[in-house]
C-alpha cells in the first residue's frame, strides 16, 4: 500500500441532540457537511476540482439523512458536479469507515485524493428513526439470537470485568475535566469552526455538550439508565432483556446495572470531514501533509456483549504497522459507554495517561456518523499540540465489530 496522507481535519462543535434546542437544531444535516466542506476548501485555498471523491459516515439513514447524503451534501455545497460521494453506515464506526474507505482507494492507486467523514443529526433524526433496531427486526434471527440493546451489553461488560458503578463514574468524572482543560486550553481551536445562520450570524462556536462542574457526588445521584430497560420481558417466553443477555453468559448470574447518562456519550449533532491524498497529489494542490496512516483494520467480536472488539481490532492495526502497544503515544478510544475505555485499556495493558487526554464522547458527546473522523482530527491536533508521534483511533460498533486506524505526525 502506498503511503496515504492527511492534510487536514475539520469538525463543527458539538451542538445538544434535542430537536429545536441545541445549537445546531436547526440546521439541516446536508447543511452541516456542506459548511463543513466549505470552511475546509477556504481555509486550505484548497482547488475543489482536485478533489475525487467524498465518503460520509451516517448511521441513521432515513428522511432528512437519507437520499446518499454525501452526494446532496456536495451538491447543497455547490462542489463541482464531477466530484462523487458515497455514504457508509458501520453503526458507530461510520465516519472512520469512511476516512478509511477513501484511504485505501488512495493507497492501493485507484485514486489520487478524497474526503472521508461523517455526519449526524440527532436532534432531527433522533436514534431509532429507522425503525430497524440492531437487527432489523429479524424474527427468525431473534428466536436463535437476541441482540440486546448496547446499555444491557455496557452493563454486562461492567459486570463480567468487575467494573462497579464507582469505577465507571470516576471514569467519567476524568472526561469531563480532561475536556474542561481541553476547552479552556484551546486545544480544539485547530479543527473547530463556527457553525454559521443563513443571515451569517453564528449559530454556534462551541461544543454544547461538556458539564465542567460536574462532581462524583452529581454522577452518584444519577439512576442507572438501562436497568429498567433490561427488566423488561420482551423474549419468545417472556424473558426479560437480561435474561436474554445472560443465555450466552450462563457463569454470569446478575447483570449489575452501573451506566447512567452521566458516564455514557452524550447525544449531539456534528459533522466532520478529513482531507487525504497521495504525496503526489499533496504537491500538485500546494498542501502540505499534516500525517500519514501507518494502518487501519477492523474486527468482530460476540455479538450480545458487543463492545469489546476495540481491543481486536487496535491489536490486528498494531501487527499490521509492526507496532507494540506502548509505541502507541496517543489512544482515542471511543466513550460510547465508560466501560468501553476501560475494558479496551485493560484488555490491551495501554498506560491510562495515553487515553483520550482531551476527554472523549462522555464529555463531548457522540454525533454517531461523525465521531470517528471527529477522534482522528482530535488525534492530530494532539500530536502536533505535545509534539508526540503515533496515535491510535478506535470505536466500538454495534453488532459486535470494532475498528482502528494507526497515524503518524508528519
Amino acid at each position: 500500500m502506498a503511503d496515504v496522507f492527511i492534510y487536514d481535519a475539520l469538525r463543527t462543535p458539538r451542538g445538544r441532540g434535542k430537536a429545536g434546542k441545541g445549537g445546531l437544531a436547526n440546521h439541516h444535516p446536508q447543511e452541516l457537511l456542506a459548511q463543513t466542506l466549505n470552511h475546509m476548501a477556504e481555509r486550505k485555498k484548497l482547488d475543489k476540482n482536485l478533489v475525487d471523491d467524498f465518503s460520509v459516515g451516517c448511521v441513521t439513514q432515513v428522511k432528512e439523512q437519507g437520499a446518499c447524503i454525501a452526494r446532496v451534501a456536495l451538491i447543497a455545497a455547490e462542489w463541482p458536479e464531477e466530484v462523487t460521494g458515497f455514504t457508509i453506515n458501520r453503526f458507530c464506526g461510520s465516519g472512520l469507515e469512511a476516512v478509511n474507505s477513501i484511504a485505501s482507494k488512495i493507497g492501493a492507486g485507484f485514486s489520487d485524493s478524497g474526503i472521508g467523514g461523517g455526519v449526524e443529526s440527532m436532534s432531527r433524526v433522533p436514534m431509532g428513526s429507522d425503525e430497524a433496531m440492531l437487527d432489523g427486526n429479524n424474527m427468525k434471527l431473534r428466536e436463535r439470537l437476541f441482540l440486546v440493546p448496547q446499555g444491557i451489553s455496557a452493563d454486562l461488560i461492567a459486570t463480567r470485568e468487575g467494573f462497579s458503578r464507582s469505577d465507571v463514574d470516576k471514569f467519567a468524572l476524568s472526561s469531563q475535566q480532561k475536556a474542561a482543560r481541553a476547552i479552556e486550553g484551546k486545544r480544539f481551536a485547530n479543527s473547530l469552526f463556527a457553525v454559521k445562520n443563513d443571515d451569517g450570524s453564528v449559530a454556534l462556536a462551541t461544543d454544547e455538550h461538556p458539564r465542567a462542574d460536574t462532581t462524583l457526588e452529581g454522577l452518584a445521584g444519577l439512576k442507572a439508565a438501562f436497568e429498567q430497560m433490561g427488566g423488561m420481558p420482551v423474549g419468545p417466553n417472556k424473558e426479560t432483556l437480561d435474561q436474554l443477555a445472560l443465555l450466552r453468559y450462563p457463569d454470569t448470574k446478575k447483570i449489575e446495572h452501573v451506566h447512567t447518562g452521566g458516564n455514557s456519550s452524550g447525544i449531539v449533532d456534528g459533522a466532520a470531514v478529513v482531507l487525504m491524498g497521495s504525496a503526489e497529489w499533496g504537491k500538485k494542490a500546494g498542501l502540505k501533509p499534516r500525517a500519514r496512516i501507518r494502518a487501519m483494520a477492523t474486527a468482530g467480536a460476540e455479538p450480545v456483549i458487543m463492545l469489546t472488539a476495540p481491543a481486536p481490532a487496535s491489536k490486528k492495526a498494531l501487527d499490521r504497522a509492526g507496532m507494540k502497544v506502548s509505541d502507541i503515544d496517543l489512544w482515542e478510544i471511543n466513550e460510547a459507554f465508560a466501560v468501553v475505555p476501560m475494558q479496551t485499556a485493560k484488555a490491551l495493558g495501554i498506560d491510562p495517561d495515553r487515553i483520550n487526554v482531551n476527554g472523549g464522547s462522555i464529555a463531548l458527546g457522540h454525533p454517531l456518523g461523525a465521531t470517528g473522523a471527529i477522534l482522528l482530527g482530535t488525534a492530530i491536533d494532539e500530536l502536533e499540540r505535545s509534539n508526540k508521534s503515533t496515535a491510535l483511533i478506535t470505536l466500538c460498533i454495534g453488532g459486535g465489530m470494532g475498528i482502528a486506524t494507526i497515524i503518524e505526525r508528519v
